[in-house]
This record gives C-alpha cells, structure tokens and sequence, in this order.
C-alpha cells in the first residue's frame, strides 16, 4: 500500500514518517502526484518520485525467489561500497549515485530496500508471472518544478508501473473504483513537529520527530473534481 492510501486509512507507520522526515513546518504544494489510466484490466500508473521505493517493493513482491534483470540506480548519501553490488559509483555533492544492472531475486531486492530505508530506490524490471512493468529514472529525485500557471496540471513522468493487479491500481485511486483516467495531486501542510520525548541526542531528535499536520487531495477523475482532506501524525 502506498503511502498518501496508509495516511488517508490512518494507517501511518515507518515508512509514512520516513516520508516527511525532510519537511519544516509549513505548505507544500504539488506532493505525490498520481496519474492512472485503467483500461481492460490493466493499470497504468505514473506518479512522482515521492512512490518510488514504495512502487519497487510492490514489484519485488511479485518476483518472489525468482530471479529478473534489475537496471537502474540505489541513491544515498551515505557511503554504500562493500554493501551492495554495482556497476558504477558516481556522486554529486554529497549524493552517492550507485548503478546497478544484474540479476536479482525479489527476496534480494526486498532485503535491502529494508536493510537502506532511507536510500533513493530507482529500479527498473518486469515479473514474468503477471507481466507488472516497473520503469523508474535512475537518478537521484529533485524538488518538483513549480507551475507556470496556476490552473496548470503538472503530470508525473518520474515512475511508470503498468500491473493487471487490480488490488495494486485502485490504492492509487480509492475515490471510485470504476475509473477510466484519473490524477491526483496533494498539498502538505506540516503544522508541528513533535520531538520524541526524552531524547536528548540532536541527530536522533530530528531522526525520530513527527511531524503533524494535514493533506489536501485534489483528485480529477474521469473529469470530475473530487477533494478530500486528512489530518495525520507521521
């Protein structure tokens, strides 16, 4: 499940709060940008960086002990060398950008989005049982890019999943389950943060801090505007 659908079901948990380790307080708009097309069973899902990790664990979970060819990149600032396998290392202010292109089981590939959780998962591969396509650009995620206009609509282009799996599709879109096309587009509001109480460790204070507050989901789906809002801690 991703996390924008764990939030709205209140079902916050370590991998929501990873989510927004990184905000201060204050609005954020254009989050999480979803865009679906369901067409004669098959989902077609393009968001933003913000699912990536989340869309590579959903494929990994399908590849099971099989083993398929995974390219792409694990970026992290911190120093991966002798943990994983990789192709090249290339780094940029800090940012340590690992290529990868080899076999994988999914088991392997679920080992270490848990052993690196808050490394950037940008993988690309295919199941062979239900045909799930997952295609992510292998670089590192930057800020999005503000409008130019405001009744502008931005559109994800960062990750692309095409999946027969219905369950997987429809959690990206929970307004209506009959849908053709449907978009989706989110604004943070971070309100407080609420530091871990007896913790006097700086790094583990700004490590464990919550962060609470609410999101405005602005879905348009098969033309018709739905807005929801949810208040969350994470």
């Amino acid at each position: 499940m991703n996390f924008i659908k764990k939030i709205f079901d209140k079902e916050a948990d370590e991998t929501v709060h990873l989510q927004f380790q990184k905000f201060s307080r204050g609005e954020f708009r254009d989050r999480a940008l979803v865009k679906v097309k369901q067409a004669k069973g098959k989902f077609t899902i393009s968001t933003s960086a913000e699912f990536a990790n989340e869309l590579v664990k959903i494929a990994a979970e399908k590849v099971g002990g099989e083993k398929v060819k995974i390219i792409g990149a694990v970026v992290s600032t911190n120093d991966l060398t002798g943990q994983i396998e990789f192709k090249a290392k290339k780094q940029f202010q800090g940012v340590k950008r690992y290529l990868i292109e080899k076999e994988l089981s999914g088991q392997e590939i679920l080992n270490l989005l848990e052993k690196f959780p808050k490394a950037f998962f940008a993988l690309s591969f295919k199941t062979e049982k239900d045909e799930t396509v997952l295609k992510i650009k292998p670089k590192a995620p930057k800020s999005g890019k503000p409008k130019s206009k405001e009744n502008e609509r931005l559109t994800p282009t960062f990750c692309k999943m095409t999946t027969f799996d219905e369950k997987v599709g429809k959690s990206f879109v929970f307004e209506k389950s009959d849908f053709k096309d449907a978009e989706a587009n989110h604004t943070f509001f971070i309100e407080e943060i609420i530091p871990p109480k007896g913790e006097t460790d700086f790094a583990k204070i700004r490590e464990l801090a919550k962060r609470k507050g609410k999101i405005t989901r602005e879905a348009i789906i098969d033309g018709e505007k739905i807005v929801s809002e949810v208040e969350f801690i994470a």
